[in-house]
């Protein structure tokens, strides 16, 4: 299969048929994990490191439970209450890790570059579980996997992302994947919430919701990341609520047969009216987090066996 990665630092890096053998591999383990016996040896033997300077149970326990069905041993470092906090580098962390010899690292922090940078000094592989406003690969990934099940394709569809794009990771990887998978993207919300120059990256911007959702193929709502604002984006919920949370009047200007997503956390009654989160007709917000565990586990075995394929070729090459 097409995967040629050392880490997955991010959307940007895969090109296309990367991104489908991730989606395939994961179709495999979505069937694996509604088994009885859920467990793979893709990770026998190996370690896997988690180190979230951000909580994220969410991600976490995703990944957690993703590497630990690989057989893999999982272990979880807190670092709200770690080293860091005392003055230790990330530089230092690096030096640290390469000492456990983990094989693979997973990574969320809440600067913009900091994976990247430990990916450059530690000697495994390295996934970002979400960095800053950079990127948030898996999640994409999820939302992908979901999309092509649910609609049998991922591409030339039209794809409307909206809320908040500013403060989005998500959005940003979205938007690249997407992207290369030839589909339409409509960016949807407040000018105060959409970045300047998003028509440059080949998407349409859309400050009305009923005109951005207009036939679209699949509604994808944003969290309000009040937590990374910092002035008053939005005049109050209920006003946001009011023109730009999914309701069903919003919804009807959509496709009939479109599909409603949302990362999570939801924060119903402000990005999503709870009745249409939970309409099982429409909604595949619990099937993000049911692909979301097939997808880390596929990333994770995709570079596990690039891992495993390098150590080889040094180990000839010592024997040579």
């Amino acid at each position: 299969m097409a995967f040629r990665q050392k880490h997955l630092l991010g959307i940007e890096p895969l090109h296309p048929t990367e991104i489908t053998t991730i989606l395939d591999v994961a179709d495999s383990y979505v069937d694996l994990n509604r088994q009885a016996h859920k467990h793979s040896d893709a990770l026998k033997g190996m370690t896997q490191i988690n180190m979230f300077f951000e909580n994220s149970t969410r991600t976490q326990s995703s990944f957690e439970l993703a590497g630990k069905r690989l057989g893999a041993d999982v272990m979880n470092m807190s670092m709200q209450a770690s080293s860091i906090k005392k003055g230790e580098t990330l530089i230092d962390t690096a030096l640290t890790l390469n000492a456990m010899h983990p094989d693979l690292l997973v990574v969320r922090h809440p600067h913009s570059g900091a994976v990247d940078l430990l990916a450059e000094k530690v000697n495994c592989a390295v996934l970002n579980a979400g960095d800053g406003r950079h990127e948030h690969p898996t999640q994409a990934l999820l939302d992908a996997l979901t999309i092509r099940r649910a609609k049998g394709r991922l591409h030339r569809l039209s794809i409307a992302i909206c809320g908040d794009i500013a403060h989005s990771r998500v959005a940003r990887s979205n938007l690249i994947l997407l992207g290369k998978m030839e589909n339409r993207v409509r960016l949807v919300g407040p000018p105060t919430l959409i970045p300047a120059g998003m028509t440059e990256l080949g998407c349409e911007v859309y400050e009305d919701m009923e005109e951005g959702l207009k036939d679209v193929d699949v509604v994808m709502m944003l969290r309000l990341q009040k937590e990374r604002m910092d002035g008053g984006f939005i005049p109050s919920e209920r006003e946001y609520f009011h023109r730009y949370g999914l309701d069903a009047a919003k919804l009807a200007h959509a496709k009939p047969d479109a599909i409603v997503m949302h990362p999570g956390p939801m924060n119903r009654g402000v990005e999503i009216d709870g009745t249409i989160a939970d309409d099982i007709n429409r909604s595949v917000i619990q099937e993000q987090v049911e692909m979301g565990v097939a997808v880390r586990m596929a990333a994770m075995d995709l570079l596990a066996r690039n891992l495993r394929a390098s150590k080889n070729s040094a180990d000839q090459g010592i024997m040579v």
